[in-house]
């Protein structure tokens, strides 16, 4: 369908919706006079009933009997026609208002549909989508046009003292290997000097010798160089060549942290956001907070899962970054200060609980560091701090039940609870 199609379709559903409003208004209008109407009339009929039994009492004579009749009959017929015409508005001014009402909100739903509206994009169902990004998936193109597009849109290197000293080396480099395709050191080599020119397919090349080399020793680290080396090389567009070595790359290791960050592009750029947004919230829960792809996953996390329909999903705290100190005092740390002499134990805890505090603060941390911290704390008998802590975890995690689980069984392992003890303090 068209753009205007379309539009001239929303026009017609606007112009249905309107005269559905302005029927319902108008029977409430005549429904609330026909109910005014009914109890006049069952007044009017009791009046009536009323003069026959007098004059069958005996105490109303024949022409006052008549004379009442015709007086309530008179009024019925006055009442009748008013009743007819109740749901009628009351002047051509309350005519013209209505009217006016309906264009306003006519006009104000067209505007609306343009400005925020997708006029140009057509119905389709959820499946229907989902066919396609298979279709898109299934239809990109390969790494070869990739890169041949990339190195036509990309604009020449600058020239750098560092550059001028290392391009001579890797010509050199090239030239040698020519003549010894069995060299593995020299393919190392030149995959990671290629790669500092910023020669990604060249360099991918190379690293795919490596990989042939080494044969069964390879490990994964070599699979995922070749993996950032082809993206790289098209531009940031995951091929069907890249997905290949991502899918060797989890049958080795599913949590590997570069083949879920690029199997979370691949579904942004095929048209599945919603497995972005389960691939990436996975990726962020087991990284590190300096993790290179942290910053990108952490700033679409929020608007995938609106996409994905999970608007009740909260961005947790950074995790803390694998250069952190120490990861705060562990059950078997608690464990062994408990053979301590009370006062360096409670110093050597209270010292680890300061830093653990620090980081989750500054840096914020997984479910497992919070749960430490309860802990400790427990053990500190510091009752009011482990029980803020507590709550802060919890409302931290509040959207993640399994994370949550886990805090409130370590809360239950050391008897915190609102109201009850810790560390089996009474």
């Amino acid at each position: 369908m068209t753009g205007i199609g379309q539009f001239a379709g929303f026009i017609v559903i606007a112009v249905m919706v309107a005269a559905v409003l302005l029927r319902a208004v108008a029977r409430a209008r005549v429904g609330g006079a026909a109910d005014g109407t009914e109890r006049a009339m069952r007044v009017y009929r009791d009046q009536l009933r009323e003069v026959e039994r007098d004059l069958a009492r005996g105490t109303l004579e024949q022409a006052e009997a008549d004379r009442l009749r015709l007086e309530i009959q008179r009024r019925i017929l006055d009442l009748d026609k008013g009743g007819r015409s109740a749901g009628v508005p009351s002047s051509p001014r309350a005519r013209a208002v209505m009217v006016g009402l309906v264009a306003v909100l006519l006009a104000g739903a067209g505007w609306l549909y343009l400005v925020y509206g997708a006029v140009n994009y057509p119905d389709q169902p959820l499946a229907a989508r989902h066919a396609d990004a298979d279709a898109a998936r299934a239809d990109r193109p390969r790494q070869a046009q990739l890169e041949e597009d990339f190195a036509a849109a990309r604009p020449d290197a600058p020239e750098s003292a560092d550059r001028a000293e290392l391009e001579p080396m890797v010509a050199q480099l090239r030239a040698a290997l020519a003549t010894r395709p069995d060299d593995l050191r020299g393919h190392i080599l030149l995959a990671q000097n290629e790669s500092r020119l910023g020669n990604f397919a060249e360099a991918a090349v190379a690293q795919a010798r490596v990989i042939a080399l080494r044969g069964d020793d390879v490990d994964v680290q070599d699979h995922a160089f070749l993996l950032d080396l082809l993206v790289l090389a098209a531009g940031g567009m995951v091929s069907p060549e890249a997905e290949e070595v991502i899918e060797r790359i989890l049958r080795r290791d599913p949590a590997n942290g570069v083949a879920l960050y690029y199997t979370g592009r691949m579904y942004a750029q095929t048209g599945r956001p919603d497995l972005t947004f389960r691939v990436w919230r996975r990726l962020h829960d087991q990284s590190a907070g300096d993790a290179p792809w942290m910053p990108e996953i952490r700033a679409s996390l929020p608007e995938l899962a609106q996409i994905s329909g999970e608007p009740r999903y909260q961005l947790p705290p950074r995790p803390a970054p694998a250069s952190a100190g120490g990861q705060g005092p562990s059950a078997a740390d608690i464990d062994a200060a408990m053979d301590m002499d009370p006062g360096d134990r409670a110093a050597m805890i209270e010292d680890m609980v300061a830093s653990l505090s620090a980081r989750l603060a500054n840096d914020g941390g997984t479910a497992e560091d919070w749960a430490q911290l309860v802990r400790a704390l427990s053990v500190l008998d510091q009752r009011d701090q482990a029980l803020a802590i507590l709550q802060e975890a919890r409302t931290v995690f509040a959207a993640r039940a399994e994370d949550l689980a886990l805090i409130n069984s370590v809360a239950e392992d050391v008897g915190l609870s609102a109201g009850g003890p810790v560390g089996g303090a009474p």
